[in-house]
């Protein structure tokens, strides 16, 4: 049966169509549109009230949540994370490795496409595998264990990329490092997305990695020599390569508002890909977690290592990554959508697939109230969390 959302804003990639609709057949998006739907007698409407009709959110930098890591070889661990995000509107994410002992970094990456490979509804949210390291410059580690920092090694880096059996998506390494040149070239020919962090490039060794192929940057601003006016460093490069989409952890810690609107307003929505960067502490009460073999130490939404000092990831989601950008930052909502959902999606090659509301794609979707709190998430056609009940059944 065909069932329509009815009486929403939709959020497309150019406007928002107020009101809209969206119709959907089986786990496809049928048709969009303005205005009144086509009434048909098959098919099963819902009046949304007007609330936001959003893409299923495109994560592309998630460690945990609810008290799970990625980091390991348990799989129910991995998707207690998995389903915690789904449950805040990411219906695709990458597991993102953090740096641990190389045979344990390849042992979760099996674990993590073993699970894609199954047809479960909720393993289908994982997009593929993030490593982000061992291969990093050790002044730039943040919340990377020292003792498993690597030197740039190639065979190291073709046994991580084996054990992931294809699911290796991103890879963030430092390309200033002796042979890390070596190592984008072979990230590029293995044909995942280099992604240059944890690095004190120079804005010219930032540029020749993104000349040689490197098209990402790992959370832009943190992690990376800084910015200066005479020396712009990695993120100045990034923010000018036309090739280059960078991510921003958007929570209100990692970066001042200001930066926000700075990086957006000089690489354009479709070169941000808004990221959670989330922990275990996600979704948990304040406490100590483990992030891969390092202690952390969540406080009043922010992660830190045991110092109180050095951020060590977040508690963000995707949804209040959205939130804040509309409501705190002033990003315009449809280009807060845009590098959310429509720009990872492009860079995981899923642009066909999933990123924006457009017929022909999975129905993959995020209901969202007025003031921009997750109502309903529905992932490949199912409803998967809330329910799509309306303010005046609510108000009954």
């Amino acid at each position: 049966m065909v069932m329509i959302l009815a009486n929403a804003r939709v959020v497309t990639p150019d406007r928002v169509l107020d009101p809209g609709w969206v119709a959907l057949d089986g786990h496809r998006i049928l048709a969009v549109g303005a205005g009144e739907p086509p009434r048909s007698a098959d098919a099963e409407v819902h009046d949304l009230g007007a609330d936001y009709v959003l893409p299923g959110f495109v994560d592309l930098h998630m460690h945990g949540g609810d008290g799970a890591q990625v980091t390991t070889e348990d799989p129910q661990e991995i998707l207690r994370a998995i389903a915690f995000h789904r449950r805040h509107g990411t219906t695709r994410t990458l597991a993102s490795l953090v740096t641990s002992p190389v045979e344990e970094m390849a042992a979760a990456a099996r674990t993590v496409a073993d699970l894609m490979r199954s047809s479960d509804p909720l393993h289908r949210s994982i997009a593929g595998i993030h490593l982000e390291g061992p291969f990093l410059n050790p002044n730039h580690r943040g919340a990377h264990h020292n003792d498993y920092v690597l030197a740039p090694d190639v065979n190291a880096l073709r046994h991580l990329l084996a054990s992931g059996g294809g699911a290796v998506r991103t890879v963030t390494l430092a390309p200033e490092l002796d042979g890390g040149m070596d190592l984008v070239r072979e990230v590029v020919a293995a044909g995942a997305v280099v992604a240059v962090g944890h690095t004190d490039a120079s804005y010219d060794e930032a540029h020749q990695a993104f000349e040689a192929g490197a098209s990402m940057a790992t959370h832009l601003f943190n992690a990376m020599r800084p910015f200066h006016h005479r020396e712009p460093g990695p993120a100045g490069a990034a923010l000018t390569h036309d090739n280059v989409t960078c991510e921003l952890i958007n929570d209100g810690v990692h970066l001042h508002s200001a930066t926000t609107r700075l990086a957006f307003a000089a690489a354009g929505a479709d070169r941000i890909a808004l990221v959670t960067d989330a922990t275990p502490a996600a979704g948990v009460n304040d406490g100590r977690f483990n992030l891969g073999p390092l202690p952390v130490l969540a406080r009043d939404g922010k992660v830190t290592l045991l110092d109180g000092v050095t951020n060590a990831g977040s508690t963000l989601t995707m949804d209040r990554a959205v939130r804040h950008a509309v409501r705190c930052v002033g990003i315009p909502i449809t280009q807060a959508v845009i590098a959310a959902a429509t720009t990872p999606a492009r860079m995981l090659g899923l642009a066909e697939q999933t990123g924006s509301i457009e017929a022909g794609k999975d129905a993959d979707l995020v209901v969202l109230t007025d003031d921009l709190r997750v109502r309903t998430v529905i992932a490949h056609g199912a409803v998967v969390h809330g329910a799509l009940t309306t303010k005046a059944d609510l108000a009954r």
